[in-house]
């Protein structure tokens, strides 16, 4: 009859495998490794262990092998690890404690204390995996409901301009894959993939102000004068004030990447863009891939006042900076996408 856990045990002396076996195998189904890699291949393949006892003095693969590359793979995350020794090493103990091991079982083995000690480690773990999974599954409702909500929001732009509906779509998958490119060439801006996928989230409501912008300067099918290029800057300011309204149904993230780059997806690299003149790292990260993604739809979307660019003609206008300045490292990111954005893969 199958047990509800499972441990595996680790000794390259067959006689320690089939003692421990012995202590454990009326509470727990027993799986046996007779070295490092053997170990190691079963805890890969295997996703009902529950605890390892390991020897830290084998052939080949030792103890420490192991618990490395069960931080490799972050399975020392969700399985207690217990060193199996009869040395006194302090060196190998301090190291094993510093890979994730829990605690150390020392030769001759006493059965009552190492199924006490060993049983209530396991159920603390079970209850702390279980415990995770459930906190991960409200995450996940709870991102989306942020961006159902986020997308009604964005939704209320279509009302008032015909062409956003769609642009703020493809300005959601644009900033995907260039928010990934930029993380992949440029691990400084430490940018996490659960960070990425709020800023793309957040790209939605970029234009969220314009629902604020007059119809005859939002649709105005000839060039804006000065003084209605002035009031259309203000979409920047004017979204801001709508998100500012809403933030305790938000996510925190959510709402501060929402904030961000809806006021500073208009700035440039060179300061002259706006609402605020900001220039060079001043401006966030995530405003300024939102900006350049913004730039090259709506170079390449045929507007009321405008026809579509090629592609490559955009990619070329962005390049020469004939559409402001921008980061030279977001350039080179865009510039490594272009393929990829030029077959729509998004």
């Amino acid at each position: 009859m199958k047990k509800e856990k499972t441990i595996l045990i680790v000794d390259d002396i067959e006689i320690n495998r089939d003692i421990l076996a012995e202590i454990f195998k009326e509470d727990y189904d027993i799986i046996k490794a007779c070295d490092g890699a053997e170990a190691i291949e079963i805890i890969n393949s295997n996703e009902d262990i529950s605890a390892v006892l390991l020897d830290l003095l084998m052939p080949g693969i030792n103890g420490l092998g192991v618990l490395k590359e069960m931080n490799r793979s972050k399975k020392i995350e969700n399985i207690p690890v217990f060193l199996i020794t009869a040395e006194n090493s302090k060196e190998m103990l301090s190291e094993g404690y510093d890979l994730g091991a829990v605690d150390v079982i020392t030769k001759p083995f006493m059965a009552h204390f190492l199924k006490c000690r060993i049983g209530n480690i396991i159920e603390l773990y079970s209850h702390r995996n279980e415990l995770e999974h459930i906190v991960e599954k409200q995450i996940e409702r709870l991102n989306r409901f942020n961006k159902s909500m986020v997308e009604t929001l964005a939704t209320l732009i279509e009302f008032r301009d015909c062409e956003s509906g769609e642009h703020v779509k493809r300005i959601c998958g644009l900033t995907k894959i260039l928010m990934k490119k930029v993380s992949d060439m440029y691990p400084e801006y430490h940018l996490s993939k659960s960070e990425i996928d709020k800023i793309v989230t957040s790209s939605i409501l970029h234009d969220v102000g314009k629902i604020s912008t007059p119809d005859s300067i939002l649709n105005k099918p000839g060039r804006l004068t000065a003084e209605e290029f002035e009031i259309m800057k203000q979409h920047t300011v004017k979204g801001c004030e709508i998100l500012q309204n809403i933030p305790n149904i938000m996510d925190e993230g959510i709402y501060n990447y929402s904030y961000d780059i809806c006021r500073h997806h208009h700035e440039r690299w060179d300061g002259r863009g706006y609402p605020d003149g900001l220039s060079g790292d001043d401006i966030s990260i995530w405003a300024q891939v939102v900006s350049i993604v913004d730039v090259y739809d709506a170079l390449t979307s045929e507007r009321v006042y405008k026809k579509a660019f090629s592609h490559d003609t955009a990619v070329e206008m962005i390049k020469n900076n004939e559409c402001g300045v921008f980061n030279p490292k977001i350039l080179k990111a865009f510039e490594a996408v272009v393929d990829t954005i030029k077959k729509r893969e998004y």
